[in-house]
């Protein structure tokens, strides 16, 4: 009998305690999807909403900005630079392009006339029947009568007016291009001094017989040229 009774205990409480572990775990299941949706509304309330796309951009103007006391505003964000100028040359006029009219060619006479008796010479030496030598020359000896007016052979200033002891009285002018022409044994009395403006063919002096170192010659013009202090021959010059 007693072991009936332990039986039939056993066989209740075996199925019964299946249906208790069961609801159990049903309870359980249910308060943990409670939990999940109450946690599940709290980040649906938190979380910003989403921002639609394809909505149309909106332009945003930058405030003005001032710099060294200058307002200077700051070009809206998608708006394009303005273009940069452009500066367009007008072609010259006909009047503008012409040039000017050359200068006139400087003149230049032949400072005697008369007879050349002694000849440019640098390179090879020639006899001087004053001083019984041989030596170079270096310009040109005109002979003409004593007192015969000597001109400028081109438009300059009188630079030098000296009392040579070999080559007596001598006028020296400048000129444009660096040239300097020079006239010795002359006679005492000139026409120019230092500082004065002649003009080609102006007379400056007269033919003289003061060159000591060429004193046989007679009356004469001892006349020579120099470029930039180069020795330059004068016919070359006059030929100019």
């Amino acid at each position: 009998m007693e072991r009936g009774k332990r039986q039939a205990w056993s066989s209740f409480f075996g199925s019964t305690g299946f249906y208790i572990a069961l609801l159990l775990c049903v309870v359980v299941a249910g308060i943990a999807g409670l939990f999940a949706l109450l946690n599940r509304d709290g980040e649906e309330e938190t979380t910003p909403p989403a921002v639609e796309a394809n909505q149309p951009d909106t332009a945003v103007t930058a405030p003005p900005v001032e710099v060294s006391g200058v307002e200077e505003e700051i070009p809206a964000q998608g708006e394009p630079d303005p273009a940069p100028a452009v500066t367009v040359t007008m072609p010259e006029t006909q009047e503008e392009t012409e040039t000017a009219a050359p200068e006139e060619p400087v003149a230049v006479v032949s400072p005697l006339a008369g007879e050349t008796v002694t000849v440019f010479s640098v390179e090879e030496l020639q006899y001087n029947a004053t001083t019984d030598d041989w030596r170079i020359h270096d310009g040109v000896d005109i002979a003409a009568s004593a007192g015969t007016p000597v001109v400028a052979a081109s438009a300059g200033t009188v630079v030098a007016v000296e009392r040579d002891g070999s080559m007596g009285t001598t006028v020296v002018i400048g000129h444009a291009g660096g040239y300097e022409t020079t006239y010795a044994s002359l006679q005492e009395e000139l026409q120019v001094e230092v500082g004065d403006t002649v003009s080609a063919g102006e007379q400056i002096g007269t033919v003289g017989n003061t060159s000591l170192s060429e004193s046989a010659l007679g009356a004469h013009l001892h006349f020579s040229v120099r470029q930039d202090g180069e020795t330059v021959d004068p016919e070359e010059f006059l030929g100019s």
